[in-house]
């Protein structure tokens, strides 16, 4: 079977052409051997003389054993023979396909020279339409030879293999072809709101922060990178990470949630360190034979002091520090942690303001050079586009998934049972959509002191997982066994769920407060978004669409 990336596809569902680039993708992965390796949906962008950025998508990328490159363009559906050639006609354009095809892979090629240095590369190139029978395919203008259509689809396997052979001369730039597919493409792991689960979901960040943020220079290398959330704030603090351990540097990763730390902790490479502000305290503690106990009040607070009087030596320094949520940080904890940085190390500082939920004042960083990002590559337009129109937002989020999302549900509540059904029947209508229990992500507005919800150990017939509040010794959150998530908007802030039921919403106006809580906790969804809110703030919310 070959290698599939992005991982988890197999969990997605579609329609239209989307749905046939699937079952498509289920072909190659069954039909060809494990030396051959897809990318799937794979984004490209070129800045051209006078300024013009063009983008397009080739569909399937396919390294062969030998590192040659096939590019496979899936046209599905109806296509028109022109004088023109090829064309496929949407609703308020038409594309030729030759011209499209030739444009991505002269694209794709000149970037994988330069990204290569010299070394010997090999890109070709085949147009699959496996609805359409082309009539006259010398006048299609692309070579009948790379031409798969429905009189011959059953032979795209064995097309595939003849152009990719097993037998070949293993090209030298074979490595690099897959770094660059990877890296500079932006297949980059997506934070998946199952924290613990082995397998991540992928995001396709068209130009996204990973891609450019990552070729930002100055010195001293000091950046503070505001980003809305799904901008790829985080999957930019991974790659920065993998950049260092791939250089032979130190990197130390902080953050202020616990399960994003542990996440991240799984899937970045060895070679650094990944912890919470507060892990960090715990770890220096140690040092110093300062066993803490969790079970205690002020046990945190203690950590804090810990590390306002530690002055790290030299062997305990980084050369990257990376600061994830830093719009939770105060400026005492960013003092402290740049202790922890080497002279000529370099620091990164990422945050979103909006999602600045204990009201702290923004951290002080003079001289850092700053960039922003809007948009969204989590959440889909459906929702994106909903939240701009409810939300009072100081910068509206521009939708860059291209995951087809589902509309958003509004539901009113009149007391605490009411709640509880409402709640129950949004799981129930995700699980009717065609979602597991484990893609759902039950988040309540309130804290977990005061919600309704956190104290239950199921909702209907969901058992619920749900962090209990206590810590082992080691200062690990315990947690209940539960098929379906619940969490507080508090501790989810950084993850993220296909389904999100973002429960026990209730204010009387929507100010600040209530915005940031909304948005924090909507944002979440990657595909299906329902708000559960007291009557008259449901009323409200809808009022605003």
């Amino acid at each position: 079977m070959a290698k599939v990336h992005p991982d988890g596809w197999r969990a997605l569902s579609a329609q239209g052409a989307a749905e046939r680039e699937l079952q498509t993708l289920a072909v190659l992965a069954q039909g060809l051997a494990d030396d051959y390796t897809v990318y799937h949906g794979v984004h490209w962008t070129r800045i051209e003389h006078g300024g013009h950025t063009l983008v397009g998508e080739v569909d399937f990328a396919i390294v062969g054993p030998s590192g040659r490159l096939l590019l496979i363009e899936q046209k599905s559906g109806f296509l028109a023979e022109t004088d023109e050639g090829l064309v496929k006609r949407h609703a308020h354009r038409q594309q030729r396909v030759a011209v499209g095809m030739a444009r991505s892979a002269e694209a794709l090629r000149a970037r994988l020279r330069q990204f290569c240095r010299g070394e010997e590369t090999f890109v070709d190139a085949l147009l699959y339409c496996p609805d359409y029978t082309v009539k006259d395919p010398g006048s299609a203008g692309i070579d009948p030879s790379r031409i798969v259509d429905a009189t011959n689809k059953n032979r795209l396997l064995p097309i595939i293999r003849a152009l990719l052979p097993d037998d070949g001369e293993v090209l030298p730039a074979k490595a690099a072809v897959h770094r660059f597919l990877g890296d500079i493409l932006q297949l980059v792991p997506e934070v998946n709101a199952m924290v613990g689960e082995a397998d991540a979901l992928y995001t396709r960040l068209s130009g996204g922060l990973a891609h450019w943020a990552r070729r930002i220079e100055c010195e001293p290398f000091r950046l503070r990178v505001t980003g809305t959330a799904g901008s790829g704030k985080t999957q930019l603090a991974l790659e920065v990470y993998r950049d260092a351990v791939r250089e032979g540097r130190r990197p130390l990763f902080v953050c202020y949630n616990r399960p994003l730390a542990d996440h991240v902790a799984r899937i970045a490479p060895s070679g650094g360190e990944v912890v919470t502000y507060h892990q960090l305290g715990d770890r220096v503690a140690r040092t110093l034979a300062q066993r803490p106990d969790f079970t205690q009040a002020g046990a945190f607070a203690q950590l804090e002091a810990v590390l306002d009087a530690y002055t790290p030596d030299e062997a305990a320094r980084f050369d990257t520090l990376i600061v994830d949520e830093g719009q939770d940080f105060v400026d005492t904890w960013a003092h402290n942690l740049l202790r922890f940085l080497r002279a000529d190390g370099r620091a990164w500082w990422l945050e979103d303001p909006m999602q600045n939920l204990y009201a702290r004042p923004a951290v002080a960083l003079a001289g850092w050079v700053g960039i922003r990002s809007d948009v969204n590559y989590r959440t889909p337009k459906e929702i994106v586009d909903t939240l701009n129109r409810l939300l009072p937002l100081p910068h509206a989020m521009e939708a860059g998934s291209p995951i087809p999302g589902y509309d958003v549900d509004i539901v009113g509540y009149t007391d605490s049972d009411d709640l509880i059904t409402k709640t129950v029947n949004a799981v129930t209508r995700c699980i009717g959509l065609g979602f597991k229990r484990s893609h759902i992500a039950v988040v309540t507005y309130r804290g977990r002191e005061s919600s309704k919800l956190a104290a239950l150990d199921r909702l209907g017939p969901y058992p619920l997982r749900a962090p209990t509040g206590r810590y082992d010794l080691f200062g690990n959150q315990t947690v209940t066994d539960g098929d379906v998530l619940i969490d507080s908007v508090h501790r989810f802030k950084g993850q993220a769920a296909p389904c999100v039921v973002l429960t026990e919403i209730d204010f009387e106006t929507l100010d600040e407060r209530a915005v940031r809580r909304i948005f924090v906790g909507a944002t979440r969804a990657t595909m299906k978004l329902t708000l559960v809110a007291a009557q008259d703030a449901a009323a409200l919310l809808t009022s605003r669409l």
